[in-house]
């Protein structure tokens, strides 16, 4: 007999989207990623065009324009506001708008600089973690043991330490030289003059010209994983699943890995993804000590400017990469752990 009060059509749909937990979850983050990546584009748009300055100017400035062309500007730029929102959506990624400062389409000039990026930041962020995790892991275990401390209180000491400074320590020591230390390292850059990239010669220079870099912000972003997992793997250590599991007869080691570690993780990936999506984002300070033409360099450049249409075209490309890698990190998340499904 039915019960009183649900109509069967209400109780079908509420069956139908129980019964599908995942799909359900899927489609809410990827309407709300959707969502985000339109408010952005409108607010790059808008952003943009309440600066104060006259962008005509800007946009001349330092360049030899007839006045044919800036009249033409100007009726570009006197269009309605609706004209120039709707000509922007129909493709905000359009190569066809000039950057002021290079004199060539904004996505040809940010193409070259995002190689160098994802190396640098990327590889330090994949080091950081792999080396952040396993020190939070080993200090969490065993709280308040030696390992605990001395690993705690290190990490800490070096997270505190601003980036441009202990990477011109580094630079000064390791490729400079000082004392009896030789210049091992080159100073700047990502590759010799003259050297092809595309042979194992040239992957081995670049290597070697990433390394203090590289190992500079490893070292900076090793205390976030660290702490993080070690806080996860003490909250996970006095929970009911590991005393039965221990009860069962398992040894100490295997409950760490197999039980403990996969639920700490999911803090910990979650703060992984995020910080792969601010990759793209470059190390503005680092990409200036060690002269690596990345993202980061190319946004102080057109802030010097500025430069109106690669700001905004940065602008956009940051915060697409942001929302992407906190997408996919909310559907790990979701698979990994089902109670966000439900």
């Amino acid at each position: 007999m039915p019960s009183v009060g649900t109509p069967p059509a209400h109780r079908g749909s509420r069956s139908t989207v129980r019964s599908h937990p995942t799909a359900t979850y899927v489609v809410r983050r990827v309407i709300a990623a959707i969502s985000t990546l339109i408010f952005v584009v409108l607010f790059n748009f808008f952003l943009f065009r309440v600066m104060p300055g006259d962008p005509i100017a800007l946009y001349t400035k330092g360049r030899n324009v007839d006045a044919d062309q800036i009249r033409l500007l100007r009726a570009a730029l006197d269009k309605p506001l609706g004209e120039q929102l709707l000509q922007y959506l129909t493709n905000p990624f359009s190569a066809g708008v000039d950057s002021v400062k290079y004199n060539a389409p904004v996505w040809e000039v940010i193409g070259p600089h995002v190689w160098p990026t994802l190396l640098l930041v990327g590889t330090a962020t994949l080091i950081a973690t792999t080396i952040g995790v396993w020190l939070g892991i080993r200090s969490g275990w065993n709280r308040g043991g030696h390992f605990d401390k001395i690993s705690t209180n290190v990490t800490l000491v070096l997270y505190s330490m601003p980036e441009f400074w202990f990477g011109m320590i580094i630079l000064i020591v390791f490729a400079v030289g000082m004392g009896p230390v030789p210049g091992l390292f080159p100073t700047g850059g990502l590759t010799t003059p003259g050297v092809d990239t595309s042979t194992p010669a040239g992957w081995l220079d670049v290597a070697w010209h990433l390394a203090l870099p590289v190992t500079t912000l490893a070292v900076i972003y090793l205390a976030e994983y660290s702490l993080i997992m070690r806080a996860s793997i003490i909250e996970e250590a006095g929970q009911d699943y590991l005393q039965t599991a221990r009860a069962k007869g398992l040894m100490d080691a295997m409950v760490r890995r197999r039980h403990a570690v996969p639920n700490a993780l999911l803090p910990t990936m979650t703060l992984v993804f995020l910080n792969l999506g601010f990759v793209v984002g470059g190390a503005i300070t680092i990409e200036y000590v060690f002269s690596i033409s990345g993202l980061g360099s190319l946004t102080v450049d057109a802030l010097s400017g500025p430069d109106v249409p690669l700001l905004q075209a940065l602008f956009l490309l940051f915060s697409a990469a942001v929302i992407v890698a906190n997408l996919v990190a909310d559907l790990l998340y979701g698979y990994f752990d089902p109670r966000v499904r439900t």
